[in-house]
């Protein structure tokens, strides 16, 4: 069997121009990186919000993720393939994927088969330098901060309540907590500090937030970075640090288009994980998506517990976006695996174990329902799946009122996805979607947190420290009481215990910290173990990839 990079190399892409027409691009307005893909000029972005009509957003999102897989860019990808195929003009938008876990263990987000976007070498490294200027940005703050405490200190920042970490876009567990400038005075004032993730910082929130560069430089200004004794908040603007961020944002803040296999046009722009950030790609690309084309296909990150509640509860709410119908990927592999069954097992029929793990299912369907917005049930097949264990899927959605379509997009591309594109067609036409947020910007953050904890993961309560529930009082002094919840948790369970599968009831969501992210918008809440900053594996995928006689690379997936 071909690998997803064997398949990608061996296709032929068609220039980006040629992409860029078929999506109502003119090319005068391409800012090529090569032949294959290229950056949308901002000013055409403008143009195409004010003149043209908004097409309809439909949402991808999955089952709690196992080893076993589930394809949800890969079906995000074959789906949108599907409509166009169909004669719908369909655009796609993803998040760009983040080195570390290209290096680590999950490999990178392309997608997989016949339903990938490529080139897929150049967006699962370094694309067009898009993390690496967030990161420049974030790090540029962070020696600002630094560097004002070092000549005088004038705004009176207390070193003990310096708040703003680096970041680096690698999993690196070693710079979780380190010990900055020692060697003496020259070095300036030793203090604790660590690194996040670039996929976890605020710079990159704020940056998939932002509606246009005016917004992006007053989203960055409003990041608060540490307080002074007097506990008053000290800003990236006061820092006078906001501009500079802006210019090294600036060519990065225009969306990257790409292609599909079948030439689909893709816009791949920003990143921030779904399990400690909020999970989608940028407003900007999302918004031009919607003036270019009659449907908009995206994707949100991990499950729907937690990418699908964040894109509707943040970046919904944040930028007047309204889904009317959503896709949950599941497969009858990962079934099993909620259902009690080992990796090693999964290839013999066990139909009882699927009908076990349907439980994962139906809980996001129920909780898509919350929100106003009617699911359809992608079931994304594999050769090992038996017509017994699909047809215990498929009745037990139907009972529901809930179509589930087999779909093998993997191996025969859009072609594969056209059963589930005809379904979701039908859902956009019914009009059945009504879309409402969880919870009302005015409820307090603590009942924000512990409406997502009851309505979405079913715990009976969540478990808020003194510590913690006085800073959340403290955010809501300040003024952000209005803003939403980002919670930070594992991906693997509706609880924060990833060993808990399938869908648990009762539990207590353990609310570890609090950090209020005020230029992205948002508050985050760190629960249980789930770290900002992952580290490597035991056998970390760096240990396969390598370039082979001819240059090429090797072992990337």
């Amino acid at each position: 069997m071909s690998t997803d990079l064997a398949i990608a190399r061996a296709a032929t892409l068609r220039p980006i121009a040629e992409v860029a027409e078929r999506a109502g691009i003119p090319p005068e307005v391409l800012e090529p990186y090569g032949k294959h893909k290229a950056k949308v000029g901002l000013d055409f972005v403008a143009q195409a919000r004010a003149g043209r009509p908004r097409g309809k957003l439909v949402l991808v999102t999955g089952i709690n993720p196992t080893p076993a897989g589930e394809g949800k860019t890969t079906t995000t990808v074959g789906l949108g393939d599907a409509l166009n195929r169909l004669g719908r003009r369909a655009v796609i938008c993803l998040r760009e994927p983040s080195l570390g876990p290209c290096f680590g263990v999950k490999g990178g987000a392309a997608g997989g088969g016949h339903a990938q976007v490529v080139p897929m070498e150049d967006i699962n490294l370094h694309f067009t330098g898009d993390f690496h200027a967030i990161t420049a940005a974030n790090n540029l703050l962070a020696a600002m901060l630094d560097n004002h405490i070092h000549w005088g200190n004038a705004l009176g920042i207390d070193p003990r309540r310096v708040s703003w970490r680096r970041a680096l876009d690698m999993n690196d567990r070693a710079l979780r907590q380190v010990v900055q400038s020692l060697g003496g005075p020259g070095n300036g004032f030793p203090r604790e500090d660590g690194f996040d993730i670039v996929v976890a910082s605020e710079v990159m929130a704020a940056f998939c937030l932002a509606a246009d560069l005016d917004d992006l430089q007053a989203r960055l200004g409003r990041i608060i970075v540490a307080e002074t004794r007097e506990r008053k908040p000290v800003t990236a603007a006061d820092l006078k640090a906001d501009g500079a961020m802006a210019v090294l944002l600036r060519d990065a803040f225009a969306p990257n288009l790409v292609q599909t296999l079948e030439g689909s046009p893709a816009l791949v722009h920003g990143g921030p994980f779904a399990n400690i950030a909020h999970g989608c790609n940028s407003v900007v690309a999302t918004t031009l998506g919607l003036h270019l084309s009659d449907i908009v296909v995206t994707e949100a990150g991990f499950g729907a517990d937690l990418g699908a509640e964040k894109f509707l509860d943040i970046k919904c709410r944040l930028a007047g976006l309204a889904p009317e119908a959503c896709v949950i990927v599941a497969t009858v592999r990962a079934l099993k695996m909620h259902g009690g069954v080992a990796k090693s097992a999964l290839g013999t029929e066990d139909v009882a174990a699927v009908r076990r793990g349907i439980a994962n299912l139906a809980r996001h369907a129920e909780n898509i329902r919350k929100f106003g917005i009617p699911p359809v049930v992608a079931l994304n097949r594999f050769d090992s799946d038996t017509p017994a264990e699909i047809a215990a899927v498929t009745e037990a959605m139907a009972a529901m009122g809930v179509e589930a379509h087999l779909c093998t997009h993997w191996c025969d591309g859009g072609a594969g996805a056209e059963a589930l594109a005809q379904a979701v067609l039908r859902r956009l036409a019914a009009g059945e979607a009504h879309f409402h947020p969880l919870y009302p910007d005015a409820l307090p953050l603590a009942d924000k947190i512990r409406t997502v904890a009851r309505e979405v993961y079913r715990a009976a309560d969540i478990a808020l420290p003194a510590a913690v529930a006085a800073k959340l009082a403290r955010f809501e002094a300040l003024g952000f009481g209005h803003v939403p919840v980002c919670i930070a948790k594992t991906q693997y369970s509706f609880s924060a215990d990833p060993t808990l599968l399938g869908a648990p009831t009762g539990h207590v969501l353990p609310v570890r910290e609090v950090r209020l992210s005020a230029g992205a918008g948002f508050v985050v809440a760190i629960c249980g173990e789930v770290m900002t900053m992952p580290g490597l594996p035991r056998q970390p995928a760096a240990e396969s990839i390598r370039l082979d006689a001819q240059g090429r690379i090797e072992g990337l997936f």
